[in-house]
């Protein structure tokens, strides 16, 4: 399996930038975060077989720390949709569905990777962590990104890492990660405004980010890929910033009974 993994990695390495959760400045992968990334994903790969032995579980939002937001109460920046499928040789494998932006731009697209490329460089602590939904709502996914018209059906190009979670102008990672969790579990879903109903009726609640208005007008000007103007003018204004983090959606699955204590791997 190292060996695909080290395929894998190596050819994601030299693939066009396109991130999430993780830092964009330009930087070639080391022989070193190539390395911890495969062993991280070894680690990820043996403890979700083993959960998978256990109960069955197919299906888990997955989530990485590609940047540090300890400053933001955060500890993981970027999930994914992790389900379990073969690889060409028939063996078990894990792939990851999830967005991805694309450096230095406004746009973003759905991915489809290994774990192996979902880990792979630049992260800022190697740890992996993930919640496992009930069994049904996991054949409920699983059925979604069997489909990939359903699985794009709630993808939006447009991309600000700080989008709000209620909006529709644009759409972040873990934002298209949840709406799409939202139309798996509720297939009449067909529109973001229809997910996001269904999320606050559960309960859901957003990450709220305190930022000043310095903050934010140097991240408008500096990136092209954040973005305050879909944020309501009384909360912008008020330095509450609500945008899906992994964290909230973790506390969130606990507190619906959508999900458990998050599994926790580490180098």
């Amino acid at each position: 399996m190292r060996a695909l993994l080290l395929a894998s990695a190596l050819a994601c390495a030299f693939a066009a930038p396109a991130h999430a959760g993780r830092s964009c400045e330009p930087r070639k992968a080391s022989a070193e975060t190539i390395a911890r990334g495969i062993t991280l994903a070894e680690r990820t790969h043996a403890a979700l077989e083993q959960q998978h032995a256990a109960s069955g579980t197919q299906v888990v939002l997955l989530a990485r720390t590609g940047q540090d937001l300890t400053k933001y109460g955060l500890r993981y920046s970027h999930m994914g949709i992790a389900y379990r499928t073969s690889g060409t040789d028939g063996s078990p494998a894990w792939r990851v569905l999830h967005k991805l932006n694309h450096c230095g731009t406004a746009d973003a697209a759905i991915y489809r990777q290994g774990l192996a490329e979902f880990f792979l460089d630049d992260l800022w602590r190697y740890e992996a962590a993930w919640v496992t939904p009930p069994r049904e709502m996991q054949a409920q996914v699983l059925a979604l990104v069997a489909d990939t018209p359903r699985s794009l059906q709630l993808h939006r190009k447009p991309y600000s890492i700080v989008s709000y979670a209620w909006g529709q102008r644009y759409q972040q990672s873990n934002q298209w990660a949840i709406e799409t969790l939202a139309a798996a579990a509720e297939p009449t879903i067909a529109t973001r405004e229809q997910a996001q109903a269904w999320l606050r009726f559960k309960g859901y609640e957003p990450g709220v980010l305190v930022l000043g208005p310095l903050t934010r007008l140097g991240g408008r000007m500096g990136s092209a890929n954040v973005a305050f103007d879909d944020h309501p003018n009384e909360k912008r204004f008020s330095d509450r910033i609500e945008t899906v983090t992994v964290d909230s959606v973790f506390a969130w699955l606990r507190r619906a009974q959508l999900g458990g204590e998050p599994t926790v791997v580490r180098l």
